[in-house]
């Protein structure tokens, strides 16, 4: 058996292992129930809402394009954009539709340093506009944790934000790599990642833009989730969502199951237990936020088999006007 087809393998077993351990201790019939009884108008919000955070993540990756000097427009960039969440979804990994991102921008004309190193800080900004967001809500958060919870959950979301900060300024370094290792390609790449980076996060133009649209994306996420939540009639608030849903997705971007299944269940069980959510409830949640990602990959797919992946002139990497 090959690496790959062993790793596959174990994301499937992971996937059914949770989800199949979850799935053990409720009742399918009754869970079942709430989802094909979930209110009509608040899953419109979700959709809707989660349809704005759409634009925005599209908004964020041009902000990062234009940030290094490269072009893409909004149009051709919210194509490519659907296609990933496509491929999220069908590949497996979270995150296997940045490679499928990073070929399809190459063949709308970005050159391939550009395409892969829009995809990565892309990444890199959503990570730290995350990290962002939790540092920043979690002390209105405290009235639902007792203090020695209340300090942990501060200290931890402090050391993330201080890591992830930290690892962002480490890939603004990496061509400060001694001179007798420049004639590896593989340093030569890390040298120009380096330089992209500076561009994106040191310049008091971009990195506001970017960051700023990272934290509106998480923002949009949590509210399409509050108003799913509202459809099945839990008992939480925005602001709890908005602290919670945050560590739910990061963990669920793991590359260790299928498009994430399994893992976001136990996350958010384990997440929204801390604002008095059942374990029954929290899973009908998540497997109804589940459903919608499958909805809006869908045209993404249409859009792919509707498509061809000839190459175009590479476009000259200068900034948009």
């Amino acid at each position: 058996m090959s690496k790959k087809t062993l790793a596959l393998t174990l994301k499937f077993l992971v996937s059914i292992g949770l989800i199949w351990y979850l799935l053990h201790n409720i009742d399918l019939g009754s869970a079942w129930k709430r989802i094909l009884e979930a209110n009509p108008v608040d899953l419109t919000a979700a959709v809707l809402v989660i349809c704005v955070q759409i634009l925005i993540s599209v908004f964020r990756w041009r902000a990062v394009m234009v940030a290094i000097k490269a072009v893409l427009p909004f149009w051709q960039a919210l194509r490519i954009y659907l296609i990933g969440l496509f491929f999220n979804q069908v590949l497996p990994s979270s995150v296997g539709g940045d490679a499928v991102r990073i070929y399809k921008g190459f063949c709308a004309g970005l050159t391939l340093k550009a395409s892969v190193h829009s995809v990565m800080l892309e990444r890199v900004t959503t990570v730290l506009s995350l990290l962002i967001l939790v540092t920043g809500t979690a002390p209105f958060f405290q009235g639902h944790l007792d203090q020695t919870d209340t300090n942990w959950m501060l200290n931890f979301s402090v050391m993330m934000l201080t890591a992830g900060v930290g690892g962002t300024a480490l890939l603004m370094f990496l061509d400060r790599i001694p001179q007798k290792f420049r004639s590896w390609n593989f340093v030569r790449a890390l040298s120009d990642l380096a330089s992209d980076t500076r561009r994106t996060f040191l310049s008091p133009i971009h990195a506001p833009q970017t960051l700023g649209w990272g934290v509106l994306g998480h923002i949009a996420i949590a509210g399409g989730v509050f108003f799913i939540a509202k459809s099945i009639d839990l008992n939480v608030s925005l602001l709890d969502c908005m602290v919670l849903m945050p560590p739910v997705m990061l963990v669920t971007t793991l590359p260790i199951s299928i498009a994430g299944w399994g893992v976001r269940e136990s996350a958010m069980i384990a997440a929204f237990a801390l604002v008095g959510v059942q374990a029954d409830d929290a899973l009908v949640l998540s497997i109804l936020f589940g459903l919608m990602s499958i909805f809006f990959a869908i045209p993404g797919g249409i859009i792919w088999l509707l498509t061809t992946d000839k190459v175009v002139a590479v476009i000259p990497e200068k900034e948009q006007a």
